[in-house]
């Protein structure tokens, strides 16, 4: 399991109604219905991903975030999840108002674009940064709004959202260290949970 995933586990209460937005191919809905028993949803725009759901067993329905999520009453699940797929979105403000909206609370995770080797990347080559964890080259990455730690959270203040809690993670070892000293330069990925004020 990713390292994200196995954190989100741990914030999903037991039979809780979950829907995940970019599900991808169900494997974190997988899991939770296994270990946890929620009832799992899953949205996504991909036919490939859609038909991995459909084999896991998984409930998906095909729909594009960026329309917004107006066929969803408010406060239809415990947990609304958003796992690496904030940055993707046109209109990532919108689609987290609607999160909140019908979920109880929020999960958010996301690539850190503040991290010291996306940095170093840019000081020294003059090029957009690729990675294992972000393997695109610029002109066909689905990743259109990069943000760091700080842009997140400066955002759900003005948007007037609470950050229950949070968690910085990295499978580098250096960077599991020093990302405790200053974890926007040296956390990889970041994994919110929110609620409406």
């Amino acid at each position: 399991m990713r390292i994200d995933h196995l954190a989100i586990d741990k914030w999903i209460a037991q039979n809780s109604r979950v829907l995940d937005l970019g599900c991808g191919d169900g494997s974190l809905l997988k899991h939770l219905s296994n270990s946890k028993q929620v009832h799992a949803y899953g949205l996504e725009i991909s036919a490939e991903y859609i038909q991995a759901c459909i084999e896991k067993g998984i409930n998906v329905i095909e729909q594009d975030l960026d329309k917004g999520l107006e066929n969803f009453k408010s406060d239809s699940f415990d947990t609304v999840i958003m796992s690496y797929t904030l940055q993707t979105m046109h209109y990532p403000d919108k689609v987290l108002r609607d999160m909140l909206r019908i979920g109880k609370e929020g999960i958010v995770t996301f690539p850190n674009f503040g991290h010291w080797n996306a940095r170093l990347h840019l000081l020294f080559k003059g090029r957009m940064p690729v990675s294992t964890r972000l393997p695109y080259q610029w002109y066909n990455t689905p990743n259109i709004h990069f943000c760091t730690f700080r842009d997140f959270e400066k955002l759900c203040n003005e948007m007037k959202f609470n950050i229950v809690d949070h968690l910085v993670v990295s499978e580098n070892t250096s960077s599991q260290i020093l990302q405790k000293w200053k974890p926007n330069l040296f956390g990889e990925t970041g994994i919110y949970r929110i609620t409406r004020s």
